[in-house]
């Protein structure tokens, strides 16, 4: 019998129906500051008869969430639902006797109840009303937005100041190109901002899980440019301290979180070339989107068109929790480009200004980031020869590309498999040499680090270019791969 039948079966209090919901803020009374957060738990109550056959009924606590939450007036927000991650102070209901629905109840609560959405209460003082319907019930809570009222939020220890541009003469080609990042929000609202990887201050992999809280929210993105022939690929790689869940089982969340996006631009005698293809890494599976409908699937689908933001900038949309990256038009976008809204709960816009902006709150737009240069800021310390001494990689390997493709130069060794991390699960994030495709791989099209190391030819590989306009192979810039 399967897991979600057994549930059924149990009938935690599930079949019961519900005859009353009530909003309870994670503080009392409900005051908060501006552009700070909190927990809303929505519970749902039912009434039972009495136990030994005693006349009435009896007010009892439901295991049930789904319940539907949005602010009613008052420029505030609530996110996506999520398991509350406060204590309880109040049991669930459990039929008497059963023990198979105790066990099943527990289960219940732990992996499938979200009865929680985060409320972020926005710039202006003074009061918003929140309302919940669950089964045709419904509550409403009033929130008092007030500067007096006590801060919940901690103190950020670090800034940065602007970063050198050094001499990199592809930085143009970044910046013209740099996407528009529609980042998801959640209950964690700061695990889900763009960062650096020192963004509190240090080079230690195995700290930014507890610096989380008070390293900096300035907004950064990680890239790096190679060149053949006829095209430029141009990698974005989007970092943040933790991947979260209200469920954290099984490596599901870890310290450090590095996905990204490749985007192919062909050479055709412009300043900026054009845009053809953008491939985008949620959890070792890659999506392709193309802005040229002649481009067909290859070792990949084409999984949407590439949407842009002021006619120039591609538009991904990156989960909350996971940090999966998607493109915006994908099956998994909860992002629509036209109104700039999540289609459910909150989330941030990032937008390439040349500056590190810090995002106000959980459902900001147009926040500005700055772009680093991932040769200068990892490359030139993730190699086992680099001498570098700081605790920020891990699992150092031999790239070994299929295909019969170029390795890495020889002097540099084994490069970093992985950012050094230990909580929650160890090792679980990846600079782009490190990143693999699941299909891929196991087709062995593609090897570990191939993607990122290797774009031109594996964007060869995963989409089919239209006869006689396929890209160049042989690069005349990759300092990835010994080329320079």
């Amino acid at each position: 019998m399967k897991f979600a039948a057994l549930l059924t079966f149990a009938g935690i209090a599930s079949a019961q129906g519900v005859n009353e919901i009530r909003i309870k803020p994670e503080v009392e009374p409900a005051r908060l500051r501006p552009f700070e957060e909190m927990q809303l738990q929505i519970r749902a109550y039912g009434l039972v008869a009495k136990a030994n056959g005693a006349e009435g009924t009896d007010r009892v606590r439901l295991g049930k969430g789904g319940a539907k939450a949005k602010v009613v007036s008052g420029n505030c927000f609530v996110s996506k639902p999520f398991k509350f991650q406060g204590r309880e102070d109040e049991p669930f209901y459990q039929s008497a006797g059963s023990r198979l629905s105790g066990v099943l109840g527990s289960l219940t609560q732990d992996f499938v109840l979200q009865d929680a959405v985060l409320f972020t209460a926005g710039e202006t003082a003074g009061t918003c009303e929140v309302e919940a319907e669950l089964e045709g019930k419904t509550a409403r809570l009033t929130i008092q937005v007030d500067s007096s009222a006590s801060s919940r939020k901690k103190q950020e220890t670090k800034s940065f100041s602007a970063d050198p541009r050094g001499s990199d003469p592809y930085r143009y080609l970044a910046e013209h190109w740099a996407p528009m990042l529609a980042q998801e929000t959640w209950f964690q609202p700061k695990s889900d901002m763009a960062a650096r990887f020192d963004f509190d201050g240090d080079w230690n992999g195995d700290n930014n899980w507890d610096n989380m809280e008070v390293g900096s929210s300035q907004a950064y993105v990680h890239y790096a440019v190679m060149e053949t022939a006829t095209h430029w690929f141009l990698i974005y790689n989007v970092f943040h301290p933790r991947d979260y869940s209200d469920k954290c089982v099984a490596g599901s969340c870890h310290e450090n979180d590095n996905e990204g996006l490749i985007l192919t631009v062909k050479k055709d005698g412009s300043e900026f070339g054009t845009l053809q293809v953008m491939e985008t890494l949620a959890h070792n599976n890659v999506y392709s989107a193309v802005a040229d409908s002649r481009i067909r699937g290859g070792a990949h689908n084409i999984d949407g068109r590439i949407e842009l933001y002021q006619e120039r900038s591609p538009v991904v949309f990156i989960e909350s929790g996971g940090h999966g990256i998607y493109p915006s038009a994908s099956s998994h976008s909860r992002f629509r480009v036209a109104s700039s809204q999540f289609s459910i709960g909150t989330g941030i816009t990032y937008v390439y200004k040349g500056v590190a902006e810090r995002p106000k709150h959980a459902n900001d737009r147009l926040v500005g980031y700055e772009l680093l240069p991932i040769y200068d800021h990892w490359w030139q310390k993730g190699t086992d020869t680099a001498g570098w001494r700081e605790r920020t990689f891990d699992e150092f390997y031999a790239y070994q590309p299929f295909g019969n493709r170029p390795s890495v130069a020889p002097a540099r060794g084994k490069i970093s498999g992985a950012f050094l991390g230990r909580k929650e699960a160890s090792n679980k994030a990846r600079p782009f040499w490190g990143w693999f495709d699941n299909s891929t791989r196991k087709r062995k099209i593609l090897n570990t680090g191939q993607w990122g190391l290797d774009p031109a030819y594996a964007v060869s590989q995963s989409v089919r270019f239209p006869a006689g306009e396929e890209p160049s192979t042989d690069y005349t810039f990759n300092p990835y791969l010994g080329v320079e």
